[in-house]
Protein backbone atom coordinates (compact mmCIF):
# COMPACT_ATOMS: atom_id res chain seq x y z
CA UNK A 1 0.00 0.00 0.00
CA UNK A 2 1.07 3.62 -0.45
CA UNK A 3 3.10 5.05 2.46
CA UNK A 4 4.10 8.60 3.32
CA UNK A 5 7.83 9.29 3.48
CA UNK A 6 9.50 12.60 2.63
CA UNK A 7 12.98 13.10 4.01
CA UNK A 8 14.40 16.63 3.93
CA UNK A 9 18.08 17.45 4.30
CA UNK A 10 20.57 20.20 3.41
CA UNK A 11 23.72 19.60 1.34
CA UNK A 12 26.51 21.45 3.16
CA UNK A 13 30.28 21.52 2.87
CA UNK A 14 30.43 21.32 6.66
CA UNK A 15 29.87 17.53 6.53
CA UNK A 16 32.04 16.92 3.47
CA UNK A 17 29.30 16.96 0.81
CA UNK A 18 29.18 18.95 -2.42
CA UNK A 19 26.33 19.89 -4.73
CA UNK A 20 28.16 18.46 -7.75
CA UNK A 21 28.79 15.16 -5.94
CA UNK A 22 25.17 14.85 -4.84
CA UNK A 23 23.89 15.69 -8.35
CA UNK A 24 26.25 13.19 -9.98
CA UNK A 25 25.22 10.45 -7.58
CA UNK A 26 21.47 10.94 -7.97
CA UNK A 27 21.66 11.23 -11.78
CA UNK A 28 24.18 8.36 -12.16
CA UNK A 29 26.36 10.65 -14.28
CA UNK A 30 29.89 12.09 -14.38
CA UNK A 31 30.31 15.69 -13.19
CA UNK A 32 33.46 17.74 -12.65
CA UNK A 33 33.50 20.07 -9.65
CA UNK A 34 35.43 23.27 -10.43
CA UNK A 35 35.47 24.22 -6.73
CA UNK A 36 37.69 21.36 -5.53
CA UNK A 37 38.82 19.79 -8.82
CA UNK A 38 37.17 16.42 -8.14
CA UNK A 39 35.60 14.34 -10.92
CA UNK A 40 32.47 12.59 -9.61
CA UNK A 41 31.75 9.51 -11.73
CA UNK A 42 28.66 7.40 -10.95
CA UNK A 43 27.93 6.20 -14.47
CA UNK A 44 28.18 2.56 -13.37
CA UNK A 45 25.60 2.98 -10.60
CA UNK A 46 22.32 1.15 -11.36
CA UNK A 47 18.70 1.79 -10.47
CA UNK A 48 18.17 5.06 -12.37
CA UNK A 49 14.70 5.31 -13.95
CA UNK A 50 14.56 8.98 -14.98
CA UNK A 51 16.37 12.29 -14.44
CA UNK A 52 15.58 15.87 -15.42
CA UNK A 53 16.50 19.49 -14.65
CA UNK A 54 13.70 22.03 -14.13
CA UNK A 55 14.46 25.77 -14.39
CA UNK A 56 12.36 28.87 -13.67
CA UNK A 57 12.00 31.31 -16.59
CA UNK A 58 14.53 33.75 -15.04
CA UNK A 59 17.34 31.17 -14.84
CA UNK A 60 20.02 31.00 -17.58
CA UNK A 61 19.14 28.40 -20.21
CA UNK A 62 22.70 27.02 -20.02
CA UNK A 63 21.87 25.64 -16.57
CA UNK A 64 19.79 22.93 -18.23
CA UNK A 65 23.19 21.19 -18.17
CA UNK A 66 23.37 20.05 -14.54
CA UNK A 67 27.17 20.32 -14.47
CA UNK A 68 26.93 24.05 -15.26
CA UNK A 69 24.03 24.52 -12.83
CA UNK A 70 25.72 23.00 -9.81
CA UNK A 71 29.12 24.50 -10.57
CA UNK A 72 27.35 27.89 -10.61
CA UNK A 73 25.99 27.01 -7.17
CA UNK A 74 29.43 25.94 -5.92
CA UNK A 75 31.02 29.14 -7.27
CA UNK A 76 28.48 31.35 -5.47
CA UNK A 77 29.41 29.91 -2.05
CA UNK A 78 32.74 30.94 -0.56
CA UNK A 79 33.01 29.41 2.91
CA UNK A 80 34.04 25.90 3.92
CA UNK A 81 30.71 25.27 5.69
CA UNK A 82 28.37 26.79 3.09
CA UNK A 83 24.86 25.44 2.58
CA UNK A 84 24.82 24.46 -1.09
CA UNK A 85 21.46 22.85 -1.82
CA UNK A 86 18.31 21.43 -0.30
CA UNK A 87 17.42 17.77 -0.94
CA UNK A 88 14.09 15.98 -0.65
CA UNK A 89 13.81 12.19 -0.87
CA UNK A 90 10.17 11.12 -1.24
CA UNK A 91 9.01 7.49 -1.36
CA UNK A 92 7.06 6.84 -4.56
CA UNK A 93 3.76 4.90 -4.44
CA UNK A 94 4.23 1.41 -5.85
CA UNK A 95 0.64 1.50 -7.13
CA UNK A 96 1.72 3.94 -9.89
CA UNK A 97 3.75 3.13 -13.00
CA UNK A 98 7.15 4.73 -13.78
CA UNK A 99 5.47 7.06 -16.30
CA UNK A 100 2.97 8.12 -13.65
CA UNK A 101 5.88 8.70 -11.20
CA UNK A 102 7.39 11.13 -13.73
CA UNK A 103 4.12 13.03 -14.15
CA UNK A 104 3.52 13.14 -10.38
CA UNK A 105 7.03 14.52 -9.71
CA UNK A 106 6.80 17.03 -12.56
CA UNK A 107 3.49 18.30 -11.22
CA UNK A 108 4.82 18.56 -7.65
CA UNK A 109 8.16 20.18 -8.55
CA UNK A 110 6.74 22.73 -10.98
CA UNK A 111 4.04 23.96 -8.58
CA UNK A 112 5.98 23.77 -5.30
CA UNK A 113 9.54 24.78 -6.23
CA UNK A 114 10.07 26.04 -9.78
CA UNK A 115 7.07 28.39 -9.57
CA UNK A 116 8.74 29.91 -6.48
CA UNK A 117 12.00 30.62 -8.34
CA UNK A 118 14.07 27.52 -7.49
CA UNK A 119 16.09 25.38 -9.88
CA UNK A 120 15.33 21.69 -9.38
CA UNK A 121 17.26 18.58 -10.36
CA UNK A 122 15.28 15.33 -9.97
CA UNK A 123 16.02 11.64 -10.41
CA UNK A 124 13.95 8.52 -9.83
CA UNK A 125 15.73 5.52 -8.31
CA UNK A 126 14.27 2.01 -8.27
CA UNK A 127 17.16 -0.13 -6.98
CA UNK A 128 17.28 -3.87 -7.49
CA UNK A 129 15.12 -5.77 -7.01
CA UNK A 130 12.75 -3.33 -8.77
CA UNK A 131 9.66 -2.32 -6.84
CA UNK A 132 10.94 -2.82 -3.28
CA UNK A 133 12.06 0.78 -2.63
CA UNK A 134 11.16 3.24 -5.41
CA UNK A 135 12.04 6.80 -4.43
CA UNK A 136 13.11 10.11 -5.89
CA UNK A 137 15.91 12.58 -5.17
CA UNK A 138 14.99 16.25 -5.60
CA UNK A 139 17.95 18.67 -5.41
CA UNK A 140 17.01 22.35 -5.05
CA UNK A 141 18.94 25.62 -5.10
CA UNK A 142 18.87 27.63 -1.87
CA UNK A 143 19.76 31.10 -3.23
CA UNK A 144 16.98 33.14 -4.86
CA UNK A 145 17.54 34.56 -8.34
CA UNK A 146 16.93 38.14 -9.39
CA UNK A 147 15.11 39.07 -12.59
CA UNK A 148 18.38 38.99 -14.54
CA UNK A 149 19.13 35.39 -13.53
CA UNK A 150 21.86 36.35 -11.03
CA UNK A 151 22.13 34.87 -7.56
CA UNK A 152 20.80 37.08 -4.79
CA UNK A 153 22.43 37.28 -1.38
CA UNK A 154 21.37 34.93 1.40
CA UNK A 155 22.07 37.56 4.06
CA UNK A 156 23.13 41.20 3.84
CA UNK A 157 25.06 43.25 6.37
CA UNK A 158 22.74 45.43 8.43
CA UNK A 159 24.20 48.62 9.97
CA UNK A 160 22.69 49.86 13.23
CA UNK A 161 22.30 53.61 12.73
CA UNK A 162 21.04 56.36 15.06
CA UNK A 163 19.06 59.58 14.72
CA UNK A 164 17.72 61.69 17.55
CA UNK A 165 18.44 58.92 20.04
CA UNK A 166 16.61 56.22 18.05
CA UNK A 167 18.39 53.19 16.63
CA UNK A 168 17.41 51.39 13.41
CA UNK A 169 19.02 48.88 11.04
CA UNK A 170 19.74 49.63 7.37
CA UNK A 171 21.39 47.67 4.58
CA UNK A 172 24.06 49.40 2.48
CA UNK A 173 21.51 50.26 -0.21
CA UNK A 174 18.98 51.53 2.32
CA UNK A 175 21.62 53.60 4.10
CA UNK A 176 22.21 55.74 1.01
CA UNK A 177 18.66 57.05 1.38
CA UNK A 178 18.68 57.06 5.20
CA UNK A 179 21.90 59.10 5.35
CA UNK A 180 20.20 61.95 3.53
CA UNK A 181 17.48 61.83 6.16
CA UNK A 182 19.95 62.35 9.02
CA UNK A 183 20.76 58.78 10.03
CA UNK A 184 24.40 58.06 11.05
CA UNK A 185 26.40 54.89 11.33
CA UNK A 186 28.02 54.12 14.68
CA UNK A 187 31.69 53.32 15.23
CA UNK A 188 33.68 52.08 18.21
CA UNK A 189 35.37 54.92 20.14
CA UNK A 190 37.66 54.99 23.15
CA UNK A 191 35.84 56.86 25.92
CA UNK A 192 38.15 56.99 28.91
CA UNK A 193 38.73 53.39 29.91
CA UNK A 194 35.65 52.19 28.06
CA UNK A 195 34.85 51.56 24.41
CA UNK A 196 31.48 52.72 23.15
CA UNK A 197 29.67 52.78 19.81
CA UNK A 198 28.85 56.39 18.93
CA UNK A 199 27.89 58.38 15.81
CA UNK A 200 30.81 60.47 14.44
CA UNK A 201 28.98 63.78 15.05
CA UNK A 202 28.84 63.07 18.78
CA UNK A 203 32.30 61.49 19.11
CA UNK A 204 34.13 64.21 17.15
CA UNK A 205 32.48 66.94 19.21
CA UNK A 206 33.91 65.32 22.34
CA UNK A 207 37.29 64.56 20.78
CA UNK A 208 37.04 60.78 21.19
CA UNK A 209 39.39 58.59 19.17
CA UNK A 210 37.91 55.96 16.87
CA UNK A 211 39.23 52.43 17.56
CA UNK A 212 38.67 50.89 14.11
CA UNK A 213 36.96 51.50 10.77
CA UNK A 214 34.15 48.93 11.16
CA UNK A 215 30.60 50.28 11.63
CA UNK A 216 28.30 48.85 14.28
CA UNK A 217 26.09 46.12 12.73
CA UNK A 218 23.83 43.26 13.71
CA UNK A 219 25.55 39.95 14.46
CA UNK A 220 24.02 37.85 11.67
CA UNK A 221 22.89 40.51 9.24
CA UNK A 222 19.50 40.64 7.56
CA UNK A 223 18.39 37.43 5.87
CA UNK A 224 16.97 37.54 2.37
CA UNK A 225 13.17 37.34 2.93
CA UNK A 226 12.74 34.74 0.19
CA UNK A 227 15.54 32.57 1.60
CA UNK A 228 14.13 33.08 5.11
CA UNK A 229 10.75 31.78 3.97
CA UNK A 230 12.33 28.78 2.24
CA UNK A 231 14.21 27.94 5.44
CA UNK A 232 11.20 28.28 7.74
CA UNK A 233 9.49 25.42 9.56
CA UNK A 234 6.14 26.57 8.19
CA UNK A 235 7.37 26.23 4.61
CA UNK A 236 8.66 22.71 5.27
CA UNK A 237 5.24 21.71 6.65
CA UNK A 238 3.60 23.22 3.56
CA UNK A 239 5.90 21.24 1.24
CA UNK A 240 5.17 18.03 3.16
CA UNK A 241 1.44 18.66 2.86
CA UNK A 242 1.81 19.46 -0.86
CA UNK A 243 3.52 16.12 -1.51
CA UNK A 244 0.66 14.24 0.18
CA UNK A 245 -1.90 16.29 -1.77
CA UNK A 246 -0.24 15.68 -5.15
CA UNK A 247 0.29 11.98 -4.46
CA UNK A 248 -3.33 11.45 -3.39
CA UNK A 249 -4.56 13.31 -6.45
CA UNK A 250 -2.59 11.00 -8.72
CA UNK A 251 -3.66 7.87 -6.81
CA UNK A 252 -7.28 8.92 -7.25
CA UNK A 253 -6.75 9.85 -10.90
CA UNK A 254 -5.25 6.41 -11.59
CA UNK A 255 -8.12 4.55 -9.89
CA UNK A 256 -6.43 3.54 -6.60
CA UNK A 257 -8.20 3.69 -3.23
CA UNK A 258 -5.05 4.07 -1.10
CA UNK A 259 -4.25 7.52 0.31
CA UNK A 260 -1.33 8.97 2.28
CA UNK A 261 -1.29 11.61 5.02
CA UNK A 262 1.66 13.78 6.02
CA UNK A 263 0.28 14.36 9.53
CA UNK A 264 1.18 12.36 12.62
CA UNK A 265 -1.36 10.03 14.26
CA UNK A 266 -1.83 12.56 17.05
CA UNK A 267 -2.54 15.39 14.61
CA UNK A 268 -5.05 13.22 12.76
CA UNK A 269 -6.89 12.37 15.99
CA UNK A 270 -6.50 8.59 15.58
CA UNK A 271 -6.91 6.29 18.57
CA UNK A 272 -5.20 3.36 16.85
CA UNK A 273 -1.57 2.73 17.68
CA UNK A 274 1.04 1.01 15.52
CA UNK A 275 2.22 -2.52 16.21
CA UNK A 276 3.37 -3.94 19.53
CA UNK A 277 6.16 -3.66 21.98
CA UNK A 278 6.54 -4.65 25.66
CA UNK A 279 9.05 -4.34 28.52
CA UNK A 280 10.36 -1.51 30.66
CA UNK A 281 11.82 0.47 27.78
CA UNK A 282 8.56 0.41 25.83
CA UNK A 283 6.57 1.64 28.84
CA UNK A 284 9.03 4.48 29.25
CA UNK A 285 8.52 5.35 25.59
CA UNK A 286 4.75 5.55 26.04
CA UNK A 287 5.13 7.53 29.26
CA UNK A 288 7.21 10.00 27.27
CA UNK A 289 4.47 10.33 24.67
CA UNK A 290 5.83 7.90 22.06
CA UNK A 291 3.82 5.02 20.55
CA UNK A 292 4.97 1.60 21.75
CA UNK A 293 4.28 -1.20 19.27
CA UNK A 294 4.76 -4.06 21.73
CA UNK A 295 2.39 -2.54 24.32
CA UNK A 296 -0.31 -2.36 21.67
CA UNK A 297 0.19 -6.05 20.86
CA UNK A 298 -0.02 -6.87 24.59
CA UNK A 299 -3.33 -5.01 24.81
CA UNK A 300 -4.68 -7.09 21.94
CA UNK A 301 -3.38 -10.28 23.57
CA UNK A 302 -5.19 -9.40 26.79
CA UNK A 303 -8.38 -8.80 24.83
CA UNK A 304 -8.03 -12.19 23.12
CA UNK A 305 -7.45 -13.90 26.47
CA UNK A 306 -10.50 -12.17 27.98
CA UNK A 307 -12.64 -13.44 25.11
CA UNK A 308 -11.43 -17.03 25.58
CA UNK A 309 -12.02 -16.87 29.37
CA UNK A 310 -15.54 -15.58 28.81
CA UNK A 311 -16.29 -18.38 26.40
CA UNK A 312 -14.89 -21.05 28.74
CA UNK A 313 -16.99 -19.71 31.61
CA UNK A 314 -20.10 -19.88 29.42
CA UNK A 315 -19.39 -23.53 28.62
CA UNK A 316 -19.00 -24.45 32.29
CA UNK A 317 -22.25 -22.71 33.26
CA UNK A 318 -24.35 -24.51 30.68
CA UNK A 319 -26.93 -26.77 32.33
CA UNK A 320 -26.20 -30.47 32.04
CA UNK A 321 -29.82 -31.48 32.55
CA UNK A 322 -32.63 -29.92 30.53
CA UNK A 323 -36.31 -30.29 31.33
CA UNK A 324 -38.43 -31.83 28.59
CA UNK A 325 -41.07 -29.08 28.35
CA UNK A 326 -41.28 -27.02 25.12
CA UNK A 327 -40.33 -23.64 26.78
CA UNK A 328 -37.38 -25.23 28.64
CA UNK A 329 -36.12 -27.10 25.56
CA UNK A 330 -36.52 -24.00 23.39
CA UNK A 331 -34.53 -21.95 25.91
CA UNK A 332 -31.83 -24.64 26.23
CA UNK A 333 -31.48 -25.09 22.45
CA UNK A 334 -31.25 -21.32 21.82
CA UNK A 335 -28.73 -21.01 24.67
CA UNK A 336 -26.54 -23.65 23.01
CA UNK A 337 -26.96 -21.86 19.67
CA UNK A 338 -25.96 -18.58 21.35
CA UNK A 339 -22.81 -20.19 22.77
CA UNK A 340 -21.83 -21.57 19.38
CA UNK A 341 -22.37 -18.14 17.76
CA UNK A 342 -20.04 -16.59 20.35
CA UNK A 343 -17.47 -19.36 19.84
CA UNK A 344 -17.63 -19.00 16.05
CA UNK A 345 -17.11 -15.24 16.37
CA UNK A 346 -14.08 -15.96 18.56
CA UNK A 347 -12.71 -18.29 15.89
CA UNK A 348 -13.13 -15.65 13.19
CA UNK A 349 -11.44 -13.06 15.40
CA UNK A 350 -8.52 -15.39 16.18
CA UNK A 351 -8.07 -16.31 12.51
CA UNK A 352 -8.02 -12.62 11.58
CA UNK A 353 -5.36 -12.05 14.24
CA UNK A 354 -3.33 -15.01 12.97
CA UNK A 355 -3.47 -13.62 9.45
CA UNK A 356 -2.36 -10.15 10.56
CA UNK A 357 0.39 -11.53 12.80
CA UNK A 358 1.62 -13.90 10.08
CA UNK A 359 1.80 -11.07 7.54
CA UNK A 360 3.65 -8.91 10.08
CA UNK A 361 6.16 -11.69 10.81
CA UNK A 362 6.88 -12.29 7.13
CA UNK A 363 7.36 -8.60 6.39
CA UNK A 364 9.26 -7.89 9.62
CA UNK A 365 11.77 -10.71 9.12
CA UNK A 366 12.47 -9.63 5.55
CA UNK A 367 12.85 -5.96 6.49
CA UNK A 368 14.92 -6.72 9.60
CA UNK A 369 17.37 -8.84 7.59
CA UNK A 370 17.58 -6.02 5.02
CA UNK A 371 18.32 -3.60 7.86
CA UNK A 372 21.12 -5.80 9.22
CA UNK A 373 22.64 -6.07 5.74
CA UNK A 374 22.48 -2.28 5.23
CA UNK A 375 23.93 -1.69 8.70
CA UNK A 376 26.89 -3.92 7.85
CA UNK A 377 27.42 -2.14 4.54
CA UNK A 378 27.39 1.27 6.23
CA UNK A 379 29.92 0.14 8.87
CA UNK A 380 32.19 -1.21 6.13
CA UNK A 381 31.89 2.04 4.14
CA UNK A 382 32.64 4.12 7.26
CA UNK A 383 35.72 2.03 8.02
CA UNK A 384 36.84 2.43 4.41
CA UNK A 385 36.33 6.21 4.63
CA UNK A 386 38.38 6.40 7.85
CA UNK A 387 41.22 4.48 6.23
CA UNK A 388 41.22 6.74 3.16
CA UNK A 389 41.10 9.86 5.35
CA UNK A 390 44.06 8.64 7.42
CA UNK A 391 46.04 8.02 4.25
CA UNK A 392 45.09 11.48 2.91
CA UNK A 393 46.13 13.14 6.17
CA UNK A 394 49.49 11.34 6.10
CA UNK A 395 50.40 12.42 2.53
CA UNK A 396 52.66 15.34 1.88
CA UNK A 397 51.65 18.37 -0.15
CA UNK A 398 53.68 17.17 -3.14
CA UNK A 399 51.62 13.98 -3.56
CA UNK A 400 49.16 15.88 -5.73
CA UNK A 401 47.96 12.96 -7.86
CA UNK A 402 47.35 10.59 -4.97
CA UNK A 403 45.68 13.32 -2.88
CA UNK A 404 43.27 14.09 -5.73
CA UNK A 405 42.53 10.39 -6.20
CA UNK A 406 41.81 9.97 -2.46
CA UNK A 407 39.55 13.04 -2.41
CA UNK A 408 37.55 11.61 -5.31
CA UNK A 409 37.17 8.27 -3.53
CA UNK A 410 36.13 10.02 -0.29
CA UNK A 411 33.50 12.09 -2.12
CA UNK A 412 32.06 8.96 -3.73
CA UNK A 413 31.99 7.17 -0.37
CA UNK A 414 30.10 10.07 1.22
CA UNK A 415 27.32 9.83 -1.38
CA UNK A 416 27.18 6.03 -1.14
CA UNK A 417 26.91 6.24 2.66
CA UNK A 418 24.12 8.82 2.37
CA UNK A 419 22.14 6.54 0.04
CA UNK A 420 22.62 3.53 2.34
CA UNK A 421 21.58 5.61 5.35
CA UNK A 422 18.43 6.72 3.53
CA UNK A 423 17.49 3.09 2.84
CA UNK A 424 18.34 2.17 6.44
CA UNK A 425 16.26 5.07 7.79
CA UNK A 426 13.30 4.07 5.60
CA UNK A 427 13.35 0.59 7.15
CA UNK A 428 13.72 2.00 10.69
CA UNK A 429 10.75 4.33 10.17
CA UNK A 430 8.78 1.46 8.65
CA UNK A 431 9.05 -0.31 12.02
CA UNK A 432 7.86 2.86 13.79
CA UNK A 433 11.29 3.37 15.42
CA UNK A 434 13.37 6.50 15.84
CA UNK A 435 16.91 5.19 15.51
CA UNK A 436 19.22 2.18 15.76
CA UNK A 437 18.48 1.82 19.47
CA UNK A 438 14.84 1.19 18.62
CA UNK A 439 15.80 -1.46 16.07
CA UNK A 440 17.34 -3.54 18.85
CA UNK A 441 13.80 -4.18 20.04
CA UNK A 442 12.60 -5.48 16.66
CA UNK A 443 14.10 -8.95 17.11
CA UNK A 444 12.18 -9.28 20.37
CA UNK A 445 9.03 -8.12 18.62
CA UNK A 446 9.42 -10.82 15.99
CA UNK A 447 9.92 -13.44 18.71
CA UNK A 448 6.85 -12.06 20.49
CA UNK A 449 4.83 -12.37 17.29
CA UNK A 450 5.96 -16.00 16.89
CA UNK A 451 4.90 -16.73 20.47
CA UNK A 452 1.60 -14.98 19.79
CA UNK A 453 1.00 -17.28 16.79
CA UNK A 454 1.50 -20.32 19.03
CA UNK A 455 -0.89 -18.91 21.64
CA UNK A 456 -3.51 -18.09 19.02
CA UNK A 457 -3.22 -21.65 17.70
CA UNK A 458 -3.90 -23.03 21.18
CA UNK A 459 -6.89 -20.71 21.60
CA UNK A 460 -8.22 -21.79 18.22
CA UNK A 461 -8.03 -25.44 19.26
CA UNK A 462 -9.81 -24.64 22.56
CA UNK A 463 -12.68 -22.92 20.78
CA UNK A 464 -12.98 -25.67 18.17
CA UNK A 465 -13.25 -28.28 20.93
CA UNK A 466 -15.83 -26.12 22.76
CA UNK A 467 -17.93 -25.89 19.59
CA UNK A 468 -17.76 -29.69 19.26
CA UNK A 469 -19.07 -30.18 22.81
CA UNK A 470 -21.89 -27.67 22.30
CA UNK A 471 -22.87 -29.42 19.07
CA UNK A 472 -23.13 -32.73 20.96
CA UNK A 473 -25.36 -31.06 23.58
CA UNK A 474 -27.60 -29.69 20.84
CA UNK A 475 -27.93 -33.17 19.32
CA UNK A 476 -28.97 -34.53 22.73
CA UNK A 477 -31.59 -31.77 23.12
CA UNK A 478 -33.02 -32.57 19.68
CA UNK A 479 -33.38 -36.21 20.73
CA UNK A 480 -35.23 -35.15 23.90
CA UNK A 481 -37.58 -33.04 21.77
CA UNK A 482 -38.40 -35.91 19.39
CA UNK A 483 -41.82 -36.54 21.02
CA UNK A 484 -42.89 -32.89 21.15
CA UNK A 485 -44.77 -30.84 18.58
CA UNK A 486 -42.10 -29.70 16.15
CA UNK A 487 -44.01 -26.57 15.10
CA UNK A 488 -44.64 -25.35 18.64
CA UNK A 489 -40.96 -25.90 19.53
CA UNK A 490 -39.84 -23.93 16.47
CA UNK A 491 -42.22 -21.07 17.32
CA UNK A 492 -40.92 -20.94 20.89
CA UNK A 493 -37.32 -20.91 19.71
CA UNK A 494 -37.93 -18.22 17.08
CA UNK A 495 -39.62 -16.05 19.70
CA UNK A 496 -36.50 -16.27 21.90
CA UNK A 497 -34.00 -15.81 19.07
CA UNK A 498 -33.78 -11.97 18.84
CA UNK A 499 -33.10 -11.73 22.58
CA UNK A 500 -30.56 -14.58 22.48
CA UNK A 501 -28.67 -13.03 19.53
CA UNK A 502 -28.63 -9.66 21.28
CA UNK A 503 -27.16 -11.35 24.38
CA UNK A 504 -24.52 -13.05 22.21
CA UNK A 505 -23.55 -9.66 20.79
CA UNK A 506 -23.31 -8.19 24.31
CA UNK A 507 -21.06 -11.05 25.46
CA UNK A 508 -18.73 -10.48 22.51
CA UNK A 509 -18.74 -6.72 23.01
CA UNK A 510 -17.80 -7.15 26.67
CA UNK A 511 -14.85 -9.39 25.77
CA UNK A 512 -13.42 -7.08 23.08
CA UNK A 513 -10.99 -4.35 24.16
CA UNK A 514 -12.50 -1.97 21.61
CA UNK A 515 -16.05 -2.67 22.82
CA UNK A 516 -17.10 -3.08 19.19
CA UNK A 517 -18.60 -6.04 17.31
CA UNK A 518 -17.96 -6.52 13.59
CA UNK A 519 -21.34 -6.66 11.83
CA UNK A 520 -20.08 -8.93 9.05
CA UNK A 521 -18.23 -11.31 11.38
CA UNK A 522 -21.33 -11.55 13.60
CA UNK A 523 -23.60 -12.34 10.65
CA UNK A 524 -21.07 -14.88 9.38
CA UNK A 525 -20.96 -16.48 12.86
CA UNK A 526 -24.76 -16.89 12.79
CA UNK A 527 -24.61 -18.39 9.31
CA UNK A 528 -21.83 -20.83 10.28
CA UNK A 529 -23.72 -21.83 13.44
CA UNK A 530 -27.00 -22.56 11.64
CA UNK A 531 -25.15 -24.50 8.98
CA UNK A 532 -23.38 -26.57 11.66
CA UNK A 533 -26.69 -27.32 13.43
CA UNK A 534 -28.50 -28.13 10.16
CA UNK A 535 -30.97 -25.25 10.61
CA UNK A 536 -30.06 -22.88 7.80
CA UNK A 537 -33.73 -22.34 6.87
CA UNK A 538 -35.65 -23.06 10.07
CA UNK A 539 -37.46 -19.68 10.13
CA UNK A 540 -38.41 -19.94 6.45
CA UNK A 541 -39.57 -23.55 6.91
CA UNK A 542 -41.68 -22.64 9.92
CA UNK A 543 -43.30 -19.77 7.99
CA UNK A 544 -44.20 -22.16 5.15
CA UNK A 545 -45.65 -24.66 7.61
CA UNK A 546 -47.86 -21.96 9.17
CA UNK A 547 -49.13 -20.96 5.75
CA UNK A 548 -49.99 -24.60 5.08
CA UNK A 549 -51.82 -24.86 8.41
CA UNK A 550 -53.86 -21.75 7.60
CA UNK A 551 -54.68 -23.14 4.15
CA UNK A 552 -55.77 -26.46 5.61
CA UNK A 553 -57.95 -24.66 8.18
CA UNK A 554 -59.65 -22.67 5.43
CA UNK A 555 -60.25 -25.82 3.39
CA UNK A 556 -61.73 -27.58 6.45
CA UNK A 557 -64.03 -24.60 7.06
CA UNK A 558 -65.19 -24.69 3.43
CA UNK A 559 -65.91 -28.44 3.66
CA UNK A 560 -67.81 -27.89 6.92
CA UNK A 561 -70.07 -25.30 5.26
CA UNK A 562 -70.70 -27.66 2.34
CA UNK A 563 -71.77 -30.45 4.74
CA UNK A 564 -74.15 -28.06 6.52
CA UNK A 565 -75.73 -26.98 3.24
CA UNK A 566 -76.12 -30.63 2.16
CA UNK A 567 -77.83 -31.50 5.45
CA UNK A 568 -80.30 -28.61 5.09
CA UNK A 569 -81.45 -29.89 1.69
Amino acid sequence: MAIYHLEAKVITRGVGRTACGAAAYMSCSRLYNDYDGIQHDYTRKGGLVWEHVFLPPIAPAAWQDREKLWNAVEAAEKTKDSRLAREFIPALPMELTPEQWKELLTDFIQSSFVADGMCADVAIHDPAPPGHNPHAHILLTVRPLDKGGTWQHKTEKEYLCVRDGKEQGFTATEFKVAQAEGWEKQYLYQVGKERLYLPPSVANAQGFKRVNKYPYSTKYGRQNPIAARWNSEEQLIAWRAAWAEHTNRWLERCGHDDRIDHRSHAARGLDEKPTVHEGVSSRKMEAAGHVSDRCELNRQIRADNALVRTLKAAVQKLKSVVETTIPALASAMETVRQNIIVFNYGLLHIRDRKKETGEYMTKAKTQYNSYLDLHSQIRAKLDERKALQRELDSLGLLSIGRRKELKTQLAELVEEIEELRFEEKSIVQGFGKEDAAGMKQVKGEISGAEADMVRLGRDETTLTNAIGKETEKFTGLKEQAAGLDRGELADARLALRPQMEAQAKDRIRGAMSSGKVSFWNFQLSIKDTDKLLGETSMAEQRGYEKQQEILEAKQELFRHKERQQEAER
